[in-house]
C-alpha cells in the first residue's frame, strides 16, 4: 500500500476545518501540520484535529520536512502567495478556489508550479464528488445527445456584516468569486472556455457584487445561463439539456448530491450514488492518487482550464465594474 500522504494546512477558518474533518474519512491521508498567522489559532486548530506540528507562519509550515502536500485555505487575496510559497518549498499543492484573484496571478502560479516540476491543482471539490464522477461518465456515453445548454445557480443568503468576508471588499469579497465560481468552473467543464461573455450585476452595500448573472457563449452554439448571489436562498439547483435528454441535478448541486436523467422519450433514471462527509475528501484522493503517480497536474482539473476559468471571471469583472483595493481598474 502507498503511505499516507502527509497534508499542512494553511489557514485555519472554516473551510479548513470541513476539509480536516472530512480527511479523517480518507486512509491515504495524514494531517501533520497547520500554519497560521498567529500561534494561538494554529495551536487551537492542531487541538481540535490531534495535529503534531503548529506552525505560527506560512513561510514555517512549508519548510516542514514532514509535509509533503500544503492545502492553502486563506481568504482569496493570500492565495497567491502562500501557494507560491509551497511551491517554491517543493511541496505539492491544493490551492482553494477561486485559485487567485485574477488570471496573471494564477499564470504565475501555474509556471512557477511547472518550472519547480511540483503537483499544483485548483481545489474544485465539486469535480471529484461521486454524483459528478458519474455524470461524466453519462455525458461520455452520449445519452444526452448533443448538449446545448446549462442552467445553474449558487444563491445563499448573508446577513448585511460588513465584517464578513462574503461582503468585504479587501477579503476579496462578493458573490462571484467565493459563489459563482462554481457555476463557471461547472459551465468550463461541460463546454471549455467561453467564446463570448455577457455580464449584469448589482451591488451590495459594501461595494463588491451582490447578485451577478452571466450568458456564456460557447463553441457549437452552446450556452451556459449562470446566476448567483449572496442576498436570498436560491435553489441551488443545475440542469444540463441535451437533444436527447436532460440532466436535472437536485440541490445542492455542487455538492455531494443526487441527479435525474429524464430522455426526450421514456421514464427518468435516478443516479444516486453512496457518500459519506462533506465531500472534500475527494480532491484530496487526486492529489495523492497524482503525487503517487509522478504527475504534476490532475486531468480532471488541469492548471490551464484553471487559468481559462480565471479569464472568464477577469471579463465578468470587468463588465460589471468589480475593483478590489489596490487593483487597477480593467482595461476595456
Amino acid at each position: 500500500m502507498t503511505p499516507a500522504l502527509r497534508w499542512g494546512i494553511i489557514g485555519t477558518g472554516w473551510i479548513a476545518d470541513r476539509f480536516a474533518t472530512d480527511l479523517q474519512l480518507l486512509d491515504g491521508a495524514e494531517i501533520v501540520a497547520v500554519g497560521s498567522r498567529a500561534q494561538g489559532s494554529a495551536d487551537a486548530f492542531a487541538d481540535r484535529f490531534g495535529i503534531p506540528h503548529r506552525h505560527a507562519s506560512y513561510a514555517s509550515l512549508v519548510d516542514d520536512p514532514d509535509v509533503q502536500a500544503v492545502y492553502v485555505s486563506t481568504p482569496h487575496p493570500g492565495h497567491h502567495d502562500a501557494a507560491l510559497l509551497a511551491i517554491q518549498a517543493g511541496k505539492a499543492v491544493l490551492c482553494e478556489k477561486p485559485f487567485t484573484m485574477n488570471a496573471a496571478e494564477a499564470a504565475d502560479l501555474v509556471a512557477a508550479a511547472r518550472r519547480q516540476g511540483v503537483f499544483l491543482m485548483e481545489a474544485m471539490w465539486t469535480r471529484f464528488v461521486p454524483h459528478i464522477v458519474q455524470l461524466r461518465e453519462l455525458l461520455a456515453s452520449g445519452r444526452l445527445g448533443d448538449v446545448r445548454l446549462l442552467v445553474a445557480d449558487h444563491s445563499q443568503w448573508f446577513a448585511d456584516d460588513p465584517s464578513h468576508r462574503l461582503l468585504a471588499p479587501e477579503l476579496g469579497g462578493g458573490a462571484l468569486l467565493d459563489l459563482g465560481i462554481y457555476p463557471v468552473s461547472f459551465s468550463s467543464m461541460l463546454f471549455g472556455p467561453p467564446r463570448t461573455v455577457t455580464a449584469v450585476s448589482d451591488p451590495a452595500f459594501t461595494g463588491v457584487d451582490a447578485t451577478t448573472s452571466m450568458v456564456l457563449q460557447h463553441d457549437g452554439g452552446r450556452q451556459s445561463v449562470l446566476t448567483t448571489t449572496l442576498e436570498a436562498l436560491g435553489p441551488n439547483r443545475a440542469a444540463i439539456i441535451g437533444k436527447d435528454a436532460r440532466v436535472e441535478i437536485e440541490s445542492v448541486w455542487y455538492a455531494p448530491t443526487w441527479f435525474t436523467l429524464v430522455p426526450r422519450d421514456g421514464e427518468p433514471e435516478v443516479f444516486a450514488p453512496a457518500h459519506e462527509g462533506n465531500g472534500l475528501r475527494h480532491q484530496a484522493a487526486e492529489v495523492a492518487r497524482c503525487v503517487a503517480a509522478g504527475q504534476t497536474e490532475s486531468a480532471v482539473m488541469p492548471l490551464d482550464e484553471t487559468v481559462t476559468i480565471m479569464q472568464t471571471l477577469d471579463e465578468v469583472r470587468r463588465q460589471i465594474g468589480l475593483v478590489y483595493p489596490g487593483e487597477a481598474p480593467p482595461e476595456g
